[in-house]
């Protein structure tokens, strides 16, 4: 009696509150997921379709053995949109749901595959800075990260305070090149190097524009004693 009250219970919450997809609107019939089926596997343009070692066209720095972005970004489209309530409406939902779906990507990467089996390998998100982190309530990065581990059975992340965000950057839009590196200059800071030594370190963030950064966020990590770095990312601007 018991479960077929609730199941007429939820039925009764579909139709009154259904489950809609965040980036379409249309309904989403996966009750534990806010993005549908059809948005997380076929509406968005694949950054890296032939699975090359560099999805942008960004130099990499030594010591880091790959970039890649799931989707290419659209300005002032829906990806645009679905990362804007991730980070400022708070449907964290959508960071996991997105993590997810990079992760079964990466799978799908061998170069990626056999890198990840070869090393001990352990997720950092983009730190956000303390001021950020309390006026926001989370990190975006974060979110994304525990999607990214689901796929990969696990895979540790690093903890907060393990490595932290000591600069607290301005907005990055519109700088140069030159502008966003000096921005970013000695941002980062690697509190337990334990945590990364001789590992390799997968870093995740929502965005990759023009790898400042990232890259700034690998050279604090390999300047601790991290092994190679690999960088992913949602969207690719």
């Amino acid at each position: 009696m018991t479960d077929l009250i609730r199941q007429i219970s939820e039925g009764i919450s579909r139709i009154v509150f259904p489950n809609v997809c965040a980036c379409c609107g249309h309904e989403n019939t996966q009750q534990k997921r806010q993005i549908c089926s059809f948005c997380l596997h076929d509406r968005f343009e694949d950054a890296n379709p032939d699975n090359e070692r560099v999805s942008s066209d960004s130099l990499l720095p030594d010591g880091i053995a790959a970039q890649q972005a799931l989707w290419q970004f659209d300005k002032g489209g829906d990806l645009q949109h679905l990362l804007h309530q991730l980070k400022y409406d708070r449907l964290t939902t959508i960071g996991i749901d997105l993590g997810r779906r990079l992760g079964q990507r990466i799978r799908k990467t061998p170069r990626l595959v056999r890198l990840f089996e070869e090393h001990d390998t352990i997720i950092l998100p983009v730190p956000l800075h303390p001021k950020k982190f309390r006026s926001r309530g989370f990190n975006q990065a974060f979110k994304l990260a525990q999607g990214f581990g689901e796929v990969w059975h696990g895979m540790p992340i690093c903890e907060v305070s393990d490595v932290v965000r000591t600069k607290n950057t301005v907005s990055q839009t519109g700088f140069s090149l030159e502008k966003r590196l000096e921005n970013m200059e000695n941002a980062f800071e690697v509190r337990n190097v334990e945590a990364v030594r001789e590992r390799l370190v997968v870093i995740i963030d929502d965005v990759f524009t023009t790898g400042a950064t990232t890259f700034e966020l690998s050279h604090a990590a390999m300047e601790a004693g991290a092994g190679p770095v690999v960088i992913l990312t949602i969207a690719q601007a």
